[in-house]
This record gives structure tokens, sequence and C-alpha cells, in this order.
């Protein structure tokens, strides 16, 4: 069977380049190891979180805040079979999504894992052994990444859990220890600290969030201590021990000190993640790649001709929406146009209660490269619709150049914050200044009223404040 592309990999990138190819006229294959389409995403990673972490702020709402509004109720139960159902129920009716989204655009499906035996084949091995051989004329490797292990921790998914068991326990644990401070622990951290667990969260820099906006990271880290997690900066586990449905977590300063042994019922190991590239045959095939990445140039292309690689596998953010980008480019330019994907403008959200939302620089890499830049900040306790919602909790704050007043930067911390961010992303990706949000008419009464304040406040005119 002869294609123009087979990707191999169907989560977000693969899936949404294989549906773009087919929409631009090109015979498409897709090759997927999994049972369902979508990969960790929708499978076991963004979705299903999101479905627990919306189900587990409504929970805690009810519990504790909503008798200011003049709602009363008795005091919630946790009904823990209904919230993992509605997990379930959300990636199904997600995954499903996507087989009939391929199935519509005429793109052809192949269970099994994907090899590249040589350039223009794919190789499919099914689950019970059999093998196929897809010629074609183009490759894009959409593999993904897996969890980056810790060393000398063994992940069980019992006890000692990737953020793949974390999404699946029997029961709210009462201990639970998260290793890793990056937007995977903290999201799951909060899930289950919200639904009643202990958590503690142990990192191993002096701060969480790396990469993001200091100040936004520091004010949000005070929130979460308010809320009742706790953190162990600048320290490193070294031991997990685990006995009787339990676990003994060592850990000791990062510069080196004394260590100290914590108690857990549940250990997250959330340390980051790693391209997927096992069992393709890229070393055989002569795929040069670097630190597990594959490399590629600015058309998506590896150093084998006919094979290009995106997503999580090549350079760049490990986000979903860049691999979706990247796939939607590497499709047009394989239909002869030309497929680009600005890095520059790639929005970031963590998922936590509240969000934070950034795009584009931070004031750290501004100061690091040297730009000459102005700050305007504006807090949503000076926002109206935020008072009456009582989400008042945090700021957004607009970086712009000093000379050119170009937004280089915004930070969002705050209810709804991954939902009002994309207006910055769109105003950059025109190259719009402070004074052009500043002069755009926000609805009132609107939490976004406060992304147009913090452009105000670049050039010391905001309204309200």
């Amino acid at each position: 069977m002869s294609y123009d592309l087979v990707v191999i990999g169907t989560g977000p990138g693969g899936y949404v380049c294989a549906i773009r190819a087919a929409q631009l006229g090109l015979k498409t294959a897709v090759v997927e190891k999994r049972k369902t389409h979508g990969g960790t995403c929708l499978n076991i990673g963004c979705i299903p979180s999101k479905a627990l972490l919306h189900a587990s702020e409504v929970f805690e709402e009810v519990a504790h805040d909503i008798g200011a509004l003049g709602v009363v109720v008795g005091k919630p139960k946790l009904d823990f079979a209904a919230l993992m159902k509605h997990k379930d129920d959300t990636v199904g009716a997600n995954v499903q999504g996507v087989a009939f989204l391929l199935k519509k655009n005429k793109v052809d499906a192949f269970f099994g894992a994907g090899s590249i035996p040589a350039a223009g084949k794919v190789e499919v091995t099914a689950e019970d052994g059999s093998k196929q051989i897809l010629e074609t004329k183009n490759i894009v490797i959409a593999t993904g990444s897996d969890v980056t292990p810790l060393p000398g921790v063994t992940i069980d998914e019992k006890i000692v859990v990737s953020s793949t068991g974390a999404l699946e326990l029997g029961k709210v644990p009462g201990k639970l220890i998260v290793v890793g401070a990056g937007v995977i622990g903290l999201e799951l951290g909060s899930v289950w600290r919200r639904l009643g667990a202990e958590v503690t969260v142990v990192e191993y820099l002096d701060r969480i969030l790396p990469g993001m906006d200091v100040e936004t990271v520091k004010q949000f880290q005070r929130l979460l201590e308010k809320q009742g997690v706790k953190f162990v900066l600048g320290s490193k586990v070294t031991k997990v021990e685990t006995a009787k449905g339990a676990a003994k977590v060592t850990v000791e300063p990062a510069a080196g000190g004394e260590a100290k042994t914590l108690d857990a019922d549940i250990v997250l190991v959330a340390i980051g993640r790693r391209p997927f590239t096992e069992g393709l045959g890229l070393e055989a095939l002569g795929v040069a790649t670097e630190r597990g990445q594959i490399i590629i140039d600015n058309h998506f292309a590896t150093n084998v001709p006919g094979v290009y690689a995106i997503g999580d596998v090549v350079r760049g953010p490990m986000l979903a929406h860049k691999a979706e980008d990247e796939g939607v480019a590497v499709a047009e330019i394989l239909a002869g146009q030309h497929g680009h994907v600005n890095y520059e403008v790639i929005p970031g959200v963590v998922y936590t209660y509240p969000e934070i939302a950034s795009v584009g620089l931070t004031e750290e890499e501004l100061k690091a490269n040297g730009t000459a830049y102005k700050s305007g900040k504006f807090p949503f306790t000076a926002n109206g619709r935020a008072r009456a919602m009582r989400h008042t909790d945090g700021f957004v704050k607009v970086l712009a150049d000093a000379a050119t007043d170009r937004v280089l930067g915004v930070h969002i911390l705050g209810f709804g914050a991954g939902e009002m961010i994309h207006e910055a992303a769109v105003l950059m990706e025109f190259g719009g200044s402070s004074e052009d949000l500043a002069r755009t008419c926000h609805a009132h009464p609107t939490m976004s009223e406060a992304v147009k304040e913090a452009a105000m406040a670049v050039e010391k005119r905001a309204i309200h404040m």
C-alpha cells in the first residue's frame, strides 16, 4: 500500500498533521501503538488531568467558598467512583472524536508499533506480532514523549507513580509527596490536595516552575502555601523505600547536608518528560539526534530525505499546541505551501487554581539579553468582575520594548488566565504595542479588563489603580 505521507503517532501533533495533509490532497495514513488515538495528551495527560482539576475545584468551592455567595448546602461528599468516571468519559469522548475526524478526512489508520526500516518505508508491528510494510513518499515522526525517570527510584504505578498512575489512584491518598515543582507535579498535586490529601512538593531548584516569570511564580507559590501545599525547595530525593502500602522518602539538601525522611502513601515522580523514539530504528536509518531529540531544520526535515519530525521529539517546548502548529506547518510544506511556526508566540498555561498563563519573554529573559523594557501590572483585586466572583487573587503583567512599545511578553496569574492570554498572543502575532492593547475597547465588567489596564500601566496611565 503506497501513500504520500505516513505519520507515526496520533497525539495532537500527529493527528493534526495527518488531517491537514489529507485536506491538502495528500494520500495519508497514521500508525498508532495505542488502541486509541490522541497520544499522551488525550489518553493519560492533558485531558484527563483537566477533568480532575475542574471536578476538584468544584468540590472545594462547594466545601469552602460557596456560602459567601449566599448558597447554603450541606457538607459535600466525594463520590470517588463518579469522579473517575467523569475523567474516563471525558477521555473517551475525545479519543472517539479524533477517530471520527481521521475517518471523515479519509486518513487510513493502522494500529501497532511503527518503525522505519528504510526511507520510504514504515513497518507496522501489530499486537499479535504480525507485520506489514507501508510504502510512502514522506514520513513524519510524531511519537511524543515519555516520563523522565528518577535515578534509583522504581515507578510501580501503585505507590511510586508517574503522572499516568496519579490519574488512576484508587482513593485519595492521606499523604502525597510530589517530586518536581513543574507544571505536571503542581497540577496533579493540587487535584489531590483539594480532595483531601496532605501534599508536600520536593524540588531540586530553589524555586517552582522553572523558566516562568519569577515575580508571577513567587506570588503563586504563596497562594499554594495558603491553600495548604508544603514546599521543600533546594532539595533532592535520593531514595524511596516502599513497604506495607506506603513509602519512606529520603530528602537531602541539593547543596549537600543532613538527610531527612518523609512518610507518604503515594509518591508522584514528576521531574519532566523526555522524547520517545524507542523502536523507530533511527540509529540504523542514520537519523541524527542530540540528547535524545531528533535534529530538524527549519522545514522540520531530518538529515534523511523524506523523514520529518515534530512535537516532543524535537526542539522547543513540550506542548500539545506547539506540536499541532508544527503538524499543520509540515503538512503544508509537503503540499508545496509555506508552513511556518512562530516560536516566539506560543502560550503556556499551568491549570492550577489560580491559573498561570504566559506568552513571550519573561523579565529575567529580557534582562539577560539586554533588552530595555517597560512593565505594566494590574491586580485582580481592582477588577469589578473578579470581586463579584470572589476571584481576586493574582495580576496581569505586560512587558513592552522601551523604544518601540512592541509587546514582548505577557504574564497572567488568576482565575481564567488560560483563556485571557490569547488576546495577548494575537496582539504579539501581529507585532502589536501596549498602546494598541490599551486603546482596544474591552467589555465591562470582565476579567479581561485587567489585561487592558496592565497595558495602560506600561505608560503609567491605568485608570482603576
